[in-house]
Order: C-alpha cells, then structure tokens, then sequence
C-alpha cells in the first residue's frame, strides 16, 4: 500500500484520524512518538517557528524545505497545511500543488479564505482552484478542503443558511475532485453530524479547548485536527519555564 493509500485509509467516520499538528522536524518527532498515525504541520505554528507571521508570509522555498526535513524525521504519511496554495489563479496553484507534491508530502489542506483579502471565493472560482490543485498534485495527493465560513463568523452568527452554504461549497469542491473537507470553527456537534449525513464527505474539524474526541467521533467526523493550538501551547510552556530560570537571583 502506497502512503497516499495509507493516509486515506486512516480517515474513517466514526474513528477519526487523530491530527495533533506539528510545525517543524524537532516537534514532528515528538508527536510520532506519541503514537500518531500520520503528522501534519500547522500554519501558524509552522510560520512562527521560522520567524513569520501566519497568511502566507513564508517563503514558498521554505514552506518546501520545512516539509521535507518533517518528512527526513518521521516514518508516518505527512500532510501539509498549504493554507490558500500560495497563489489566486489556476496556473499558480498548479505549479505550486506540484512543488508541494514533490516534497513527497501526501497530502494538504487547501483553504477558500482569500489571503490578503476580504471573506472566501465564490463557490464556483474555488471550485475551480480545487480542481486546479488536484491538477497540480496529482491523482492519489489528499486535497482537504477547507471551508472557513465558521472560522470567520462569531459563533452567535452561526445559523442553517451557513451550514446550507456550507453543504454547498463541500459538494462543489468533491466535485471538483477533493479528497475530504475540514470545517474549522464548528463546535456543534448536532451541525457537524447535519454536514457529515448531507455531504457524505470525509469531515475535518477542530475540537473546542478541552472537547472530548468522541461526540465527535459520534458525529461521524474522520479526521479531528488541533490546528495551531500545539503550537500555542508549546510556546506558553517554554516561557513559563524560561520566567524563573532568567529571572534567578541567587
């Protein structure tokens, strides 16, 4: 079985595929010892570990040279997060789909946000930018599309026109030939089990702060992501503990 294979074997409704994000090799290790199937790095993190702020501010020479010393480290099918694919037009994303796939990565996470814009694409012009990608990368690479209409909207604002929006822009991107689709910002787990039944896709998501995995689980998720909270949590730590080492007086 190829790791293309075997990445997308992992994700199975009902027993998801654990994502505790990573952002360079030295955290990649850590996380395989932990048992994780497959590793996959977080933007901010990622980003941050290299002296850049999230939103497509890395060098795409180093977004390639991140992925490969990850993929130098561990044993397990690496994924990265590939944000809005670096590019807006279709020949872009190609030619960066196929930089990334190069890498020997197996797969991505390919947002509709619009970096250095206003909102998300239109449905159709993202549909088109999927299908771009999976031009780009090749037939077997894991395209997860990410819809970020919850991660952009307070949680009071979140009502049945977007989940229907939502169900749209996931039919349109499977179409487009994605492999899976992440809805970060979505805690309801009642709505996550709605978009699951509706779109019949691979579903991503992000558990809220302390969110136990099985109502998840029971939502019928395959794949829950903790995006850039490692990261976050990482760095609070090494402060905590550099505060009283610095500080020592004697």
């Amino acid at each position: 079985m190829s790791a293309f294979d075997t990445f997308t074997a992992l994700h199975v409704p009902g027993d998801p595929l654990i994502i505790y994000n990573c952002w360079d090799p030295g955290s990649a290790v850590a996380i395989a010892k932990a048992g994780a199937k497959a590793i996959a790095t977080g933007s901010y993190g990622a980003a941050g570990s290299l002296g850049f702020g999230d939103g497509e501010e890395v060098p795409l020479d180093l977004v390639f040279d991140n992925a490969k010393r990850i993929m130098n480290v561990v044993d397990v099918p690496v994924s990265i997060d590939f944000e809005s694919g670096y590019a807006r037009d279709a020949a872009g994303i190609t030619a960066n789909l196929a930089g990334l796939a190069a890498t020997g990565a197996v797969g991505c996470n390919f947002e509709d946000s619009v970096i250095g814009g206003d909102g998300v694409y239109p449905i159709a012009t993202q549909a088109d930018r999927v299908a771009a990608a999976r031009k780009g990368a090749g037939d077997a690479f894991f395209i997860n599309a990410r819809i970020d209409l919850y991660l952009r909207a307070p949680a009071d604002q979140h009502d049945a026109s977007m989940l229907d929006e939502t169900v749209d822009r996931a039919a349109a991107y499977m179409a487009a030939d994605a492999s899976g689709i992440f809805v970060p910002g979505l805690r309801d787990t009642t709505a996550i089990a709605e978009i699951v039944k509706r779109t019949g896709a691979l579903i991503n998501v992000i558990p809220g702060p302390g969110a136990p995995t099985r109502p998840l689980a029971d939502a019928g998720v395959a794949r829950v992501s903790y995006g850039g909270s490692p990261w976050f949590a990482a760095m609070a730590w090494l402060e905590e503990q550099a505060r009283p080492a610095i500080n020592w007086k004697g």
